[in-house]
């Protein structure tokens, strides 16, 4: 489908700088930050679902092609990353953040993987325990990498996960059993403690969901996952 038949709605042709490409529509966004001001920026929105931005808030700025994340960042905007109500478009010469907009509608979460990898969205993952199914025993798994996430998912879809299947030792299942206290620690930088928040529990990420698993999980969130 090409983009210029992407999108018919009338809001579109009310935004600020519309532009229509074969293979793209382009439209100026900005985002606002308290030190700074508005920074503008370039959003193109391709046929195949994905956003890139390329940056104007000076003649000498270089940065092109950059995610929303990275747009929103680059902007100088505090607080919790949230781009999709921070950057806006203008139309009728009136801000409106994305999420108001008809333009997220046509954003896919698959086509945007590529870009928003090592410069993505930073979730920390908290450590999590799976029991095994002969000693009833948890196993500590870490999730500081994908490739550790990975482990772990894996892990959690075997129906009779074993200590002896444990990744990092050797083990069986004569081995102890952490103490109740150190399972506590689960390490959220926010508190050593923490029984679960917003900094370490994640309900979905690119770090912690597979392309190439047929799990479920992982095959919802990547048909449906809302951008972040």
């Amino acid at each position: 489908m090409a983009a210029s038949t992407m999108f018919n709605e009338e809001q579109i042709n009310k935004m600020k700088g519309l532009r229509r490409e074969p293979d793209f529509i382009e439209v100026q966004c900005g985002c606002t930050s308290r030190k700074y001001g508005d920074t503008i920026g370039k959003l193109k929105i391709f046929a195949n679902g994905q956003f890139l931005i390329d940056c104007v808030c000076t003649t000498g700025c270089k940065e092109g092609n950059m995610t929303p994340y990275d747009f929103e960042k680059h902007s100088g905007k505090d607080g919790a990353r949230k781009w999709t109500h921070h950057i806006w478009v203008s139309i009728d010469e009136e801000k409106a953040p994305l999420h108001k907009t008809v333009l997220l509608k046509y954003y896919k979460h698959t086509s945007n993987e590529a870009s928003t990898s090592c410069r993505g969205k930073r979730i920390f993952h908290r450590d999590e325990f799976i029991g095994c199914s002969r000693c009833k025993k948890e196993r500590r798994f870490r999730m500081r990498t994908k490739e550790e996430c990975r482990i772990y998912h894996d892990a959690q879809l075997a129906r009779r996960w074993k200590c002896v299947n444990w990744p990092y030792d050797k083990i069986d299942c004569d081995a102890g059993e952490e103490r109740s206290s150190r399972r506590s620690c689960r390490g959220c930088p926010r508190l050593p403690a923490c029984e679960g928040c917003t900094t370490c529990v994640c309900l979905g990420c690119l770090k912690c969901r597979f392309k190439d698993c047929n799990c479920r999980t992982c095959v919802d969130f990547m048909q449906n996952a809302e951008p972040s």
